[in-house]
């Protein structure tokens, strides 16, 4: 009876950090894995516990150990140095989703990121987010030592794009994008003949597609001219190249370039073509090279934070040993020690206490209801949850914060004993116009202290696909509610099943046997993924910070605050602490 809800969900974990306890080694489903949702869903769905009898005071209780709730944590412990915290987390890991996956292959270890991958653009983080990154050991400047990035192009490797059959007429696998000249590229595409010269054209040409208007002008004009009308109605490229970069940056907005401003896209992914020579482009995230990577993305982030305020935990003193030192879980919730972090506890309320001088939260561990009472308390989960969780918000507030849809998204990382199929094409990347996976792609080239990247051919890879739920005929957030729920009843028999076709469709020409060389595969799931960021073509312009929901959402009530990458409404890391330095102000 059980066996398809296990398949469904991906097994069903201890709850109880032991000896052998240690979830960045599981497989199979993660992110949001089986027993860290179900009790959210219920108390959404109309359940209720009642507030007990407080078990344990804490000054602070936290509500979310991701990477804000963690940096939470941080800055109260700063400001109040014996303070006694309790985090809560749903997962049976920290991080949120900045985790940390482990595979073994010949006795070797290879680490991959499940969730949030780099340090993106760490020279436009704010102060107090910049100065925690110090505090925790991070010299942001050992990367451009540790990060290899001549590596690819030393051995002549590019990007690749596979045509589906269904919209080109034949399925076919073209190499070279963005490395050989564009005529070559095209001869290589089953593109129709115009499309092969439109492409060649928006690829090369010094055009100005708005003649005659000011910069500010087109700024203002193009900001709610989708890239997709750009490319139809400026741009009049054949409508075949309409389909091949229809989800181009689904990996990065989650949706197709219908969807996403034609201001947006020249910083992204080494840019998408067509507007050089219309609009200037302005300072990004492309003007700081891409190579802020710890091997486990930030997942090394969250493990710091923790070091910082539970040594014992994590062995060393430095950010390399961090990569190699194995956490023991055991440690993170003992009696005595300032700050606890308690894993697989789902909260289900926060309410102030009758005088109002206290919070009392609520949780759920395995079957049972807990009561903890704290001197403040910070929501540092998603958004979506806060009103189910705080009954005492008004609704204006409760508008604000249900505003931020988020985004679903997986990372599917695949174990395979080396890479030579992608040395032998000449591929890092390959993009799928038309697939399950939008792109597969070769891991950050990263040595950090002892842990060496995959540095040739022949050393173990993981590799990195990414699975965003696209529906084409639905627009705006209510894509992403859908998407959600598609997510969260697809199996892993079927991750699984398009891991192995479209790594064959791409290599099995290079000799890859998706039955013999997929060693490992680790769902990372997120149904509930990046924030609501308000930069698509649907959102309306606001007058004032103000007016903003997720601004409304995140104002403080009573001895509770909001913190995470939702209240700054931008699915980064620097979000995420700067918005917990921004809750703890609040409180204190």
């Amino acid at each position: 009876m059980l066996s398809p809800w296990t398949e469904l969900l991906g097994g069903i974990p201890s709850s109880e950090p032991g000896q052998h306890y240690y979830p960045p080694g599981l497989t199979g489903l993660r992110g949001a894995h089986a027993g860290s949702w179900e009790t959210m869903h219920a108390r959404v769905a109309g359940k209720s516990w009642p507030t007990g009898k407080p078990e344990e005071q804490y000054d602070l209780v936290v509500v979310g150990g991701g990477i804000s709730g963690l940096s939470t944590a941080h800055f109260y412990r700063q400001q109040h140095p014996g303070a006694k915290i309790l985090i809560l987390d749903n997962h049976d890991d920290f991080g949120g989703h900045a985790k940390r996956n482990e595979f073994s292959i010949n006795g070797d270890t290879r680490i991959g990121y499940g969730g949030t991958e780099s340090i993106d653009t760490p020279s436009a983080y704010s102060r107090v987010a910049r100065q925690l990154l110090v505090d925790v050991g991070i010299d942001t400047n050992k990367f451009y030592q540790a990060f290899d990035q001549q590596l690819y192009s030393s051995l002549d490797l590019s990007k690749g794009i596979v045509f589906d059959k269904e919209t080109f007429g034949q399925q076919k696998l073209a190499v070279g994008y963005g490395k050989v000249s564009w005529e070559e590229f095209v001869s290589r595409t089953p593109l129709n003949e115009q499309a092969r010269k439109d492409l060649i054209r928006i690829q090369t040409e010094k055009t100005d597609y708005l003649p005659g208007l000011t910069q500010e002008e087109k700024q203002r004009k193009l900001h709610k001219v989708s890239y997709e009308a750009f490319l139809r109605d400026y741009a009049k490229v054949d409508p075949q190249l309409l389909e091949m970069y229809r989800k181009w940056g689904t990996s990065f907005w989650c949706v197709g370039i219908d969807e996403i401003p034609a201001t947006s896209v020249q910083s992204y992914d080494g840019g998408m073509p067509g507007l050089d020579h219309t609009l200037v482009r302005e300072g990004s995230r492309g003007d700081e090279p891409y190579i802020f990577h710890f091997p486990d993305g930030n997942a090394s982030v969250a493990r710091l934070l923790v070091r910082s305020m539970i040594p014992d935990a994590l062995p060393g003193s430095t950010m390399e040993d961090c990569v190699t030192s194995q956490l023991d879980y055991s440690l993170l919730d003992r009696d005595g020690q300032a700050v606890r972090i308690r894993l697989n506890s789902s909260a289900v309320n926060v309410i102030h206490s009758a005088d109002q001088k206290t919070v009392d939260v609520t949780y759920v561990r395995g079957q049972d209801a807990h009561t903890v009472r704290a001197g403040h308390c910070v929501m540092a989960c998603y958004n979506a949850a806060i009103p189910y969780l705080c009954p005492e918000l008004g609704e204006t507030q409760r508008a604000g914060l249900a505003y931020n849809v988020k985004t679903p998204m997986s990372y599917v990382k695949v174990l395979v004993p080396n890479w030579r199929a992608f040395a032998e094409l000449g591929l890092e990347f390959v993009y799928y116009t038309k697939d399950f996976y939008k792109q597969v792609e070769l891991d950050y080239p990263v040595s950090l202290g002892k842990y060496r990247g995959s540095m040739t051919p022949d050393d173990p890879m993981v590799l990195h696909m990414c699975h965003m739920p696209f529906l084409a005929d639905i627009k705006g957030p209510e894509q992403w509610r859908q998407g959600r729920r598609q997510m969260l009843s697809t199996p892993f028999s079927v991750f699984e099943h398009h891991v192995r076709d479209q790594l064959d469709q791409a290599l099995s020409g290079a000799g890859f046997d998706s039955d013999r060389d997929i060693h490992a595969i680790t769902v990372n799931r997120w149904p509930h993924g990046y924030a609501y960021s308000p930069d698509l073509t649907w959102e309306p312009e606001w007058n004032s910070d103000a007016e903003k929901p997720w601004v409304i959402g995140r104002q403080p009530f009573g001895r509770i605050s909001i913190a995470n990458s939702d209240a700054g409404a931008k699915a980064d890391t620097n979000a995420a602490i700067s918005q917990a330095y921004r809750a703890v102000s609040e409180l204190t």
